[in-house]
């Protein structure tokens, strides 16, 4: 026979808390049956192998590849007018982006 784990009463009173449910407005029954499903749901995931490491699916950095933090020097002011005509009183002219998308 299966050893089917379920919730007692007085752990769905502290969930019933929780989630700011009132018992009179909640049919317990129902809400219980629910919940002992959820918790039956959990016992399938478990017979699953979980042994491997979910980080694995992201890409890894290690410290000592990554670059030394050293200050370098900026652009100087002459040296941006050049990249473009665009320039003046130390910003860029830009399109304007006001209307519908603003």
């Amino acid at each position: 026979m299966e050893n089917k784990k379920t919730v007692d009463n007085d752990t769905l009173e502290k969930l019933l808390y929780l989630s700011r449910l009132s018992p009179e407005s909640t049919d317990l029954g129902t809400l219980k049956k629910q919940v002992d499903d959820i918790v039956g749901y959990f016992d399938i995931l478990s017979k699953y192998d979980d042994s491997e490491n979910p980080y694995d699916a992201y890409p890894s950095t290690q410290a000592e590849k990554l670059r030394e933090d050293q200050v370098v020097a900026g652009l100087d002011i002459p040296d941006v007018k050049k990249v473009t005509e665009n320039f003046m009183d130390g910003y860029f002219q830009v399109p304007k982006v006001l209307g519908e998308g603003a």
